[in-house]
């Protein structure tokens, strides 16, 4: 039976006290289910500001923390890496300082020492040499983190209104603080990349490497946990380095060097950062971005690196900065013939600028094979530093010296620096540049004047942005035709010369150009194949000596032939008959030999050698039956009338045409070349050469011999050579 007690039975007070007695039991037992589940277990570590407090050796921080207004944000939950400086290190601060103690610490200074060692996000040692990117980390691969740390606006002498740096290059980002990093040294990383305690006392000469130090200081005790994060106890007060541009212009021995910079910056007004700045700080100063030029390498006042991301972790800039004397020196040659940067063309200015300008970290071990922005390895060495520093975007270097610009030492700076050869500039810009700007590489370069080519027919239309042509009499040609002719020319003007083939020029000699046609030398003159139309050589009027190579000064242009092949084998014949006079007979007469002159089969822009046996070797040809005429006289039948006749004469003339090549006897191309003759089948045929310095010996597909003939080689035509030959060459088509 079941026993029921009705509330009614009850005195009132008695059922609301046990109702609460029941209400009570209920909650307690579900408060300490979830403090079981959700509460703090014993063993989590204590937040930061409470681990620094209970070790008893951060006194010093604690009240700058305080002043910092960051022991709330310390105090509670976070994900932080604080680079901690110690009761000691706090001591060895005051005494530099002239300090009494943590009264003279102002909350500014205070709010520097306490966020620039403050890293977001928590990392151990072990993983602070991990470089972070969404592709996954990098191991071994960083040296720097992203502090709590920033520069808010400033003045600058002559600028009114306030300052606030780029935070990109060339631009600016909003909601992007420009916060700086905080470098440090781990064996990890030194050793995967090679560095050793050498590249850290480059900077650091008086503080002992230990495998652990955070800018000039060192790790007493690292890995310390907290619930919000990581402590790594340092044994120095590390303030906000100075970035690039700080550092170079707190620094009055480098103040060319900023000067020049200094051209390339623009003040950019930003309405958001005025508005900031005002709730910020009550002042109504216009705030204005410091921009530098995006044609920089980088700017030296944005905290970012490339990516603007997560890169700076692994990478910085590197600033060379030539002491004032050295530059100011290195100026007056490089503006020779402009006299200042604003009369020479901006690429000039900023050459030498970003010949200065390292987009990577460059350490001392390595600066030897470190390249700058423009891939150039360093002009100096380690002897010619005299100032390091590591900053909080980059390393600064001050030298005794200059990089020598590639622009500048090489063949290309004698048209680059000089206003007289603009149009040969801007030509080479578009074409050579890169290639004849290489050190390791000899060039021999002939001038090509504004004067000359204008007086040619060539310019540059600026409003067209576009080369022009004009021959004498006709109209003005703009586009690819005019651009083609000059870049002719041009190419014709550029010699790669390996041996130096024309350090001398008073012998003679024929020496191949970029373009793969040939110019020819004889005591002190040159000449292309259309200079030989003309019946002009050029003289040499003043020679110059580069790092790579000679620069020859002229008094007109290499030129090239508007004539075909045929036109000058007809003239060769005229002036030696002896030599050429029987092949030309031939070819006039057959099907090769069109109206214009050219040889039918050959193809415009294709190269060529023509092979033309003397006029004793057609003879021989003959009586051998491998051309029409007597056998038994050798005299040639010129005109043959059977079709069997004919197909000997073109057979043999496209034997000795080489198809595509262009060779001379100057011992550089040997082996088997191609002809214009095919086989019945349709297949190719070749000649054989042995190519040596002024001596060219030719094998026919029978393997018999025939040497070209020096003293009448060697003649230059439209992307050709003729050759005369002492022999006859046999071909087969089977």
């Amino acid at each position: 039976m079941k026993t029921i007690i009705r509330s009614s039975l009850l005195p009132g007070g008695t059922f609301f006290c046990l109702f609460l007695l029941f209400i009570l039991l209920i909650s307690s037992c579900r408060k300490k289910e979830f403090d079981e589940y959700y509460g703090r277990p014993d063993w989590l570590a204590s937040p930061i500001y409470k681990q620094l407090e209970a070790r008893k050796n951060f006194k010093h921080l604690l009240v700058t923390i305080d002043k910092a207004g960051y022991k709330d944000i310390l105090s509670k939950a976070g994900y932080w890496t604080l680079f901690a400086p110690n009761d000691a290190a706090f001591e060895k601060y005051f005494q530099e300082k002239g300090i009494g103690g943590d009264d003279d610490i102002d909350s500014l200074t205070a709010r520097k020492i306490v966020t620039y060692g403050l890293v977001y996000n928590a990392y151990r040692k072990d993983q602070l040499s991990s470089y972070q990117r969404t592709g996954g980390p990098d191991t071994s691969q960083a040296y720097k983190r992203k502090t709590a740390y920033y520069d808010w606006v400033y003045t600058e002498s002559g600028h009114t209104g306030k300052i606030i740096a780029a935070n990109r290059n060339g631009t600016y980002i909003a909601n992007d603080n420009n916060n700086k990093n905080i470098p440090y040294f781990i064996n990890g990383f030194m050793s995967a990349n090679g560095l050793s305690a050498a590249d850290y006392n480059f900077f650091y000469p008086n503080v002992p490497y230990t495998g652990f130090n955070v800018v000039d200081a060192g790790v007493v005790n690292a890995d310390i946990a907290a619930e919000n994060g990581i402590i790594h106890e340092i044994d120095k007060v590390i303030l906000p380095l100075q970035n690039l541009e700080r550092y170079l212009a707190d620094n009055p021995e480098y103040s060319e060097f900023k000067r020049l910079l200094d051209k390339l910056v623009s003040y950019q007004s930003n309405a958001d950062l005025t508005h900031r700045n005002l709730v910020l700080t009550g002042a109504s100063d216009s705030v204005f971005v410091k921009l530098y030029s995006a044609a920089l390498a980088f700017s030296p006042n944005n905290e970012n690196y490339i990516l603007a991301s997560t890169d700076a972790q692994a990478g910085g800039w590197t600033l060379f900065v030539p002491k004032n004397d050295v530059l100011i020196a290195y100026e007056k040659e490089i503006l020779v013939n402009y006299g200042t940067f604003e009369a020479a063309p901006p690429a000039v200015l900023l050459s030498l600028l970003n010949s200065h300008m390292w987009q990577t970290t460059v350490w001392p071990g390595k600066l030897s094979i470190t390249g700058n922005s423009q891939r150039e390895v360093p002009t100096f060495s380690l002897s010619d530093i005299n100032d390091k520093k590591v900053l909080s975007n980059g390393f600064f270097y001050g030298i005794n010296a200059v990089q020598d610009a590639n622009v500048f030492r090489t063949v290309y700076g004698k048209a680059f620096l000089d206003p007289e050869y603009s149009l040969m500039t801007r030509a080479l810009d578009a074409d050579l540049k890169f290639s004849i700007i290489n050190p390791s590489i000899q060039y021999t370069l002939f001038m090509m004047p504004d004067t000359k080519l204008r007086a040619a027919g060539y310019d540059f239309n600026s409003d067209r942005n576009d080369w022009s042509y004009q021959a004498p009499g006709g109209t003005i040609q703009f586009g690819s035709g005019a651009q083609d002719r000059l870049y002719r020319i041009l190419q014709t003007s550029v010699l790669s010369t390996l041996k130096g083939e024309l350090d001398n020029l008073s012998g003679e000699g024929i020496v191949e150009a970029w373009n793969g046609e040939y110019i020819r030398y004889s005591n002190n003159t040159v000449f292309a194949s259309g200079n030989v139309d003309a019946g002009v050589v050029l003289n040499i009027n003043k020679v110059s000596t580069a790092k790579n190579g000679r620069v020859y000064y002229t008094d007109g242009l290499l030129t090239f032939t508007e004539n075909p092949i045929g036109f000058h084998i007809e003239k060769l014949a005229g002036s030696f008959p002896a030599d050429f006079g029987s092949f030309y007979q031939y070819l006039k007469n057959t099907t090769l030999w069109t109206a214009t002159k050219d040889i039918l089969g050959t193809v415009p822009g294709n190269f060529y050698t023509i092979l033309i046996p003397t006029n004793d070797a057609i003879s021989a040809a003959v009586k051998d039956g491998w051309l029409p005429g007597d056998i038994t006289t050798g005299t040639p039948n010129f005109a043959p009338t059977t079709d069997v006749d004919k197909e000997k004469v073109t057979r043999f003339i496209n034997y000795h045409i080489l198809n595509k090549n262009t060779i001379v006897p100057d011992g550089k191309k040997s082996g088997a070349f191609e002809t214009l003759l095919r086989t019945t089948g349709g297949d190719l045929t070749f000649i054989t050469i042995n190519n040596q310095l002024n001596l060219m010996d030719l094998r026919d597909a029978f393997n018999n011999s025939a040497m070209v003939n020096i003293s009448r080689s060697n003649n230059l035509s439209n992307r050709a050579v003729i050759h005369s030959i002492n022999n006859y060459l046999r071909y087969n088509v089977q």
